[in-house]
């Protein structure tokens, strides 16, 4: 798991618009990057709302909000059409990110084992440095789980 402290790493994915993204390269802006197991389920989709519905106080708190997953770019456009996303999505189909970060890996649900994204958000400040780790994510109050710890008003 990418620990506090880290800088974000050199990788370029696609975003939902098929432009390549690259996490160190968006020095000078304050990150929200959450990753979710996948596009249009209950959990992931209570959470990529609860960032829509709050997304106006993070921008004013001076956070861009990006959400990543497995899903690819087609998945993705559905999603943010569906549910109105103001946000990016990046497509992580090779998986590349999310071993960066040490997100993917084993995961168990009603008794089966399987590989995929832990739900984590991770915070990183205008140099690209993370400044928090959250593994145990509100998915219905995500947002508000950032802003009252990072003490934001």
């Amino acid at each position: 798991m990418m620990k506090i402290g880290s800088t974000l790493p050199d990788i370029d994915v696609v975003n939902q618009n098929q432009e390549i993204v690259n996490l160190s390269k968006l020095k000078g802006e304050k990150l929200i990057i959450y990753f979710y197991p996948k596009d249009d389920t209950p959990g992931c989709t209570a959470e990529a709302c609860n960032f829509r519905d709050n997304y106006s106080e993070l921008n004013k708190a001076g956070f861009k909000v990006i959400g990543i997953s497995a899903d690819d770019v087609i998945r993705h456009t559905k999603f943010i059409d569906k549910y109105s996303l103001p946000f990016t999505l990046l497509a992580d189909t090779e998986k590349k990110l999310s071993n960066a970060f040490g997100v993917w890996g084993l995961k168990k649900y009603m008794g089966r084992e399987y590989e995929g994204i832990n739900r984590t958000t991770f915070i990183a400040n205008e140099e690209g440095v993370i400044t928090h780790v959250i593994q145990k994510v509100d998915t219905k109050n995500s947002a508000q789980q950032i802003l009252d710890l990072l003490n934001v008003k």
